[in-house]
């Protein structure tokens, strides 16, 4: 089992920054993908960025692109998510998750991720 646990969320006015972490623990796999995916309510889980195991391959949502940053800390089982120029639409539980089946390409399908952090709060006023 692998445990994921989100921090860093909070409430930011438009146009400010949070900086999201997550941390995994519990059995340890190399090789594994490591992303974010958000859900506001009445909606849909969506994708937001994830990131490989090296930190060489990484992908985002087009509406977070130039926005936000994903990085992986030196330990490796570690990430980050800085959120930058914040907008309302932003607004969501953001969830970490881990990829383990070690695929060659980032999944953008939350299927596809098998362990999931508690989720954080983001929240962002007009």
């Amino acid at each position: 089992q692998v445990q994921l646990v989100e921090s860093g969320g909070g409430l930011v006015q438009a146009g400010g920054s949070l900086r999201l972490s997550c941390a995994a623990s519990g059995r340890t796999f190399s090789d594994y993908v490591l992303g974010w995916f958000r859900q506001a309510p009445g909606k849909e889980r969506e994708f937001v960025a994830a990131i490989s195991w090296s930190g060489v391959s990484i992908r985002y949502t087009d509406s977070v692109k130039g926005r936000f940053t994903i990085s992986r800390g030196n330990a490796k089982n570690t990430m980050y998510l800085q959120m930058n120029s914040l907008k309302p639409e932003d607004t969501a539980v953001y969830y970490c998750a881990a990829d383990i089946s070690r695929s060659l390409r980032i999944s953008t399908s939350a299927g596809t991720y098998a362990y999931w952090g508690q989720g954080t709060q983001v929240t962002v006023s007009s």
